[in-house]
């Protein structure tokens, strides 16, 4: 596997810090090298959170990157931040759930996808797995980590959750697998906003 940087971005206390941690882990545990870097202001709750992953097979040269390959950008003002670390080379992908005004988006992408996150988790799951579906749809998108490999490191992460709600572990699979399963069919289909 070749070097793939992902920008992740979205309000603060949306899991995107989460999602950045159990990615890095996951390639952590196959062996891959791993690199997130967070990146929030002090108001964290209410502010634009941006989580920086580069996953390879090899040695990872530097630390931060200027361009990403994906980026994910999880509410209407993370549009606007992650825009400027897009280029021809990069999948840039959106929540089409909230309202993004199209001078948001950034002017220069390989393509830009609109994918139905939060209305998924709201409508057909539960609205706190929307960054468990986001997740997904990184693996889906880059293929950085296998699908087994962060259903792993999910339950490291929230495994004493599991065990006092068996139902929970099967909510957060089954949200990681829809926005796996969501993000190929984007790229298949090659849906474009």
């Amino acid at each position: 596997m070749s070097l793939v940087r992902v920008a992740l971005a979205g309000e603060g206390g949306q899991g995107v810090q989460s999602v950045a941690e159990i990615l890095a882990e996951a390639a952590y545990n196959e062996n891959k090298q791993a690199i997130y870097i967070p990146n929030f202001g002090l108001e964290q709750r209410g502010g634009v959170s941006i989580a920086f992953i580069q996953v390879s097979d090899e040695r990872i040269g530097a630390p931060k990157f200027n361009k990403a390959d994906v980026v994910i950008a999880m509410s209407e003002r993370a549009v606007g931040r992650t825009a400027g670390y897009s280029d021809s080379n990069t999948l840039f992908v959106y929540d089409d759930g909230f309202n993004v005004d199209a001078e948001e988006l950034p002017a220069e992408a390989k393509q830009i996808i609109g994918l139905p996150a939060v209305n998924t988790a709201n409508e057909e799951l539960h609205p706190r797995v929307f960054n468990v579906i986001i997740m997904g749809a990184v693996i889906g998108l880059t293929n950085m980590v296998t699908f087994e490999a962060a259903k792993n490191a999910l339950v490291n992460k929230l495994g004493h959750k599991f065990e006092n709600n068996p139902d929970l572990r099967e909510l957060n699979f089954k949200a990681l697998e829809i926005g796996k399963r969501m993000a190929e069919e984007a790229l298949r289909e090659g849906v474009a906003k």
